[in-house]
């Protein structure tokens, strides 16, 4: 059925994208130190984070080749375990370009399984990728990626040389994945927003602890999971055929996934009606 629509609370899914030097590392930190809570670090780029330890508390882990999205998704798993809130993912780049990543592999895997035609092999890459894609999507932390940029350079006033950030080095499409993408210039380490879900960004600024804290801001104005689930429950506890109990479970489930305690409580309640419906089902 059709409802009014109202924004509700959500985790962050941040994308600073930039070339080599435009200070995506450096931002991601200061953004995360914004949003408060224990911060954690999947870095390729060999400890480059972990230059920056003076500038805010963080764990690290050093994610070396190959660059599969299993791998990435493992340690997005690991840090939801370990109760972290924000995961910075740096680089996101090399899952997709980096040794092992999917343009490496599929690339094996058309020679090696599709006799040459790499095409055919996307087939099996693209999934994978995916997978990686569902699970930032669906985690409970807020999560950020930095992406390279393949660099250009122009002539600017005076014959000065400019480094441009393109295209991101990451799957065609990516960008919408996001709820915020940051483009960083390399000579002023200004951003200016591609994509802005929430109109917070205006022309280039500087990144600092207050973009954070005004995306925290933000991000906490909606509706709260429990009031969300509020108004979900009624509807497994009320439902009158196992579709409808279907339909409404996997909604309340979709909004308390992440959370062992409301998830427990939304599975119960299913389980409940169910055996509820079962006899009416089998006298129908």
């Amino acid at each position: 059925m059709f409802k009014k629509a109202e924004r509700k609370q959500a985790k962050l899914r941040l994308a600073l994208a930039g070339p080599s030097g435009s200070g995506k590392t450096y931002s991601a930190l200061l953004i995360a130190k914004g949003l408060g809570g224990k911060i954690a670090v999947l870095d390729t780029e060999t400890g480059s984070a972990s230059l920056y330890s003076d500038l805010v508390d963080f764990d690290t882990v050093d994610l070396a080749a190959p660059f599969t999205p299993e791998r990435y998704v493992d340690v997005i798993t690991a840090a939801e375990k370990a109760g972290y809130s924000t995961l910075i993912i740096d680089s996101y780049s090399h899952e997709w370009t980096g040794a092992g990543g999917c343009l490496e592999a599929n690339d094996q895997l058309g020679h090696s399984k599709f006799k040459g035609n790499v095409w055919s092999a996307w087939s099996e890459t693209k999934p994978r990728h995916r997978k990686l894609t569902n699970k930032i999507l669906g985690s409970q932390l807020h999560i950020i990626c930095t992406m390279r940029s393949k660099t250009e350079t122009v002539q600017g006033e005076g014959k000065k040389i400019i480094k441009l950030g393109m295209k991101s080095e990451q799957m065609d499409g990516t960008d919408y994945e996001f709820t915020v993408v940051l483009d960083l210039n390399h000579d002023n380490h200004e951003a200016s927003a591609s994509k802005d879900r929430t109109q917070l960004f205006k022309g280039y600024e500087l990144i600092s602890e207050r973009t954070g804290a005004m995306l925290m801001e933000w991000l906490n104005g909606g509706t709260s999971v429990n009031d969300q689930l509020a108004t979900l429950m009624p509807d497994i506890a009320e439902a009158t055929t196992i579709d409808a109990l279907q339909g409404a479970y996997s909604a309340a489930y979709s909004i308390a996934r992440g959370n062992d305690e409301l998830t427990a409580s939304v599975v119960a309640a299913k389980d409940k009606r169910k055996s509820e419906l079962s006899p009416q089902q089998e006298h129908a």
